[in-house]
């Protein structure tokens, strides 16, 4: 009785109450086919992975129907570019990361589309750390000790990366700024083969993303120094920051989360912040993002929106940096 009342109610005000958010009348029906998911990435790769993960227990928990297409190219543009261009009507939607909304912005000419003025953020959904890693012929085992020894060593350290403005490259040269070192960067196609010579030690060091070198670190083939996020990562309670050991307020995070064209209806970009914010709280979802080294991140739509102008500058004064372009 009390849920036809709460529904008269409803009815009565000209609202519908969905997924905690009230949709006027003519949303109410939403969605009402298929949603179109555009993840700008390679199915199987680690951003099309974690899109999955939390997109699967969306529609677990929802009961909408949704479809991931895979639209790779440019670093993440084409398919982002297309996402930019679709009719704002909610049944479109982007997945985005620090690299098509944050670096390409300004290691390519002309990338398609505009981070702010072409997109409604609906939520961040994860972040995910990097690690300072060194092989461990390294003479350093602490960050502070790693620190130290590139000072005194100017331009011998070769330090790897992913490629020519991955983050791995561009966290790199935030930490060079940051800490007025000097070492050779050695970009790689990938991080896989960046890998393969750092555990070979024909590099020294790497500051990649978590879920690439965790593993390796554990095994004691690498030796992981310090982590770049705010706090240490909880399935690595005993690695520290950098900010609590050499750089105070270094913070540096990959990240990932929903957009939305723009113009797509608020009552639309509320009701699936609901739903990403719900599913992102699921224990089990957590302990799997966890383990694949992502952190389960929530925003409301504004604070996603503040998130992306802040690192719009921050990952372009890297690149700009980094001296990488692509045309």
């Amino acid at each position: 009785m009390r849920q036809i009342l709460r529904a008269l109610c409803a009815l009565l005000t000209g609202g519908f109450v969905f997924a905690g958010v009230t949709l006027q009348p003519a949303l109410a029906a939403y969605p009402d086919k298929p949603v179109r998911i555009i993840v700008p990435f390679a199915a199987g790769g680690g951003g099309d992975i974690l899109a999955r993960a939390v997109l699967n227990k969306i529609a677990e928990q929802t009961g909408w129907t949704l479809v991931i297409e895979n639209r790779a190219g440019a670093g993440g543009n084409i398919g982002t570019e297309a996402a930019a261009r679709a009719t704002p009507d909610g049944y479109t939607l982007n997945y985005g990361t620090n690299g098509t909304h944050g670096i390409n912005q300004t290691l390519y000419k002309r990338p398609g589309f505009d981070a702010i003025k072409d997109f409604e953020p609906i939520s961040r959904f994860t972040q995910i750390a990097l690690l300072v890693v060194v092989n461990p012929s390294v003479p350093a085992k602490t960050a502070q000790e790693l620190l130290a020894y590139l000072k005194a060593n100017p331009g011998k350290v070769n330090v790897a990366s992913a490629g020519n403005g991955t983050t791995s490259h561009l966290a790199q040269e935030m930490f060079r700024a940051a800490t007025g070192v000097n070492y050779v960067h050695v970009p790689y196609r990938g991080g896989g083969p960046a890998k393969i010579d750092l555990l070979a030690g024909q590099v020294q060091m790497m500051i990649e993303i978590m879920p690439s070198v965790f593993g390796n670190v554990q095994q004691g083939q690498l030796r992981g120094l310090a982590v770049t996020t705010a706090k240490r990562w909880p399935l690595a309670p005993d690695i520290p920051t950098v900010s609590e050991t050499i750089v105070p307020n270094f913070v540096v995070t990959a990240w990932d989360g929903l957009f939305a064209p723009k113009g797509t209806p608020r009552e639309i970009v509320d009701t699936w912040n609901a739903a990403a914010r719900k599913a992102l709280t699921d224990p089990g979802l957590r302990d799997d993002l966890l383990k694949k080294g992502a952190e389960p991140s929530p925003t409301s739509s504004k604070e996603f929106a503040d998130f992306i102008a802040a690192e719009l500058p921050r990952w372009g004064k890297a690149v700009e940096q980094s001296g990488a372009k692509i045309d």
